[in-house]
């Protein structure tokens, strides 16, 4: 069946089965291959995207479920919070190995789109789904302070 799908801003046509995850739709159908396939069961957060501005798991996700929404991938990211947690990302050195960090990056924006100002216990939540084998955790959490400091000084502006 055809599903019209809006994914960073443009619309797309697949004709996959309604039952397909989001994830292998953007990934093997459209060849956006930002988002990573980790678990497949929601739990390790390498296939996060933005679905309506929530940092969304979408190895589980339905494509069926998914038309109507705003989907936006590592590939669309472009608020002013989004760049904050890149520039932020760069200068700190998050990643070691990398598979992760687009999921990551996609929750600390949703994060700091949604509060400007996180508390530790405010990162550690929003970021719990979100796992990391090489343990980068204080750097995550020291990059997402980074970046909401940048944009308050800068007035939200990256």
């Amino acid at each position: 069946m055809a599903y019209q799908l809006t994914i960073n801003g443009q619309t797309h046509e697949v004709d996959v089965e309604g039952d397909m995850p989001l994830l292998w739709v953007v990934r093997d159908h459209l060849n956006f291959t930002g988002t990573k396939f980790g678990c497949g069961v929601a739990q390790c957060g390498a296939c996060t995207m933005q679905v309506d501005g929530v940092a969304t798991r979408t190895c589980v996700l339905t494509v069926a479920n998914a038309v109507g929404r705003n989907i936006t991938t590592i590939e669309g990211l472009q608020s002013p919070q989004s760049r904050a947690v890149q520039a932020a990302w760069v200068q700190l050195q998050v990643p070691q190995c990398g598979y992760c960090q687009s999921g990551q990056v996609m929750s600390a924006t949703a994060l700091l789109e949604q509060n400007a100002e996180p508390t530790d216990a405010e990162i550690e939540a929003a970021m719990s789904g979100n796992i990391c084998r090489c343990g980068t955790y204080s750097r995550i959490k020291a990059g997402i302070h980074m970046a909401a400091a940048q944009l308050k000084n800068t007035g939200g502006a990256a």
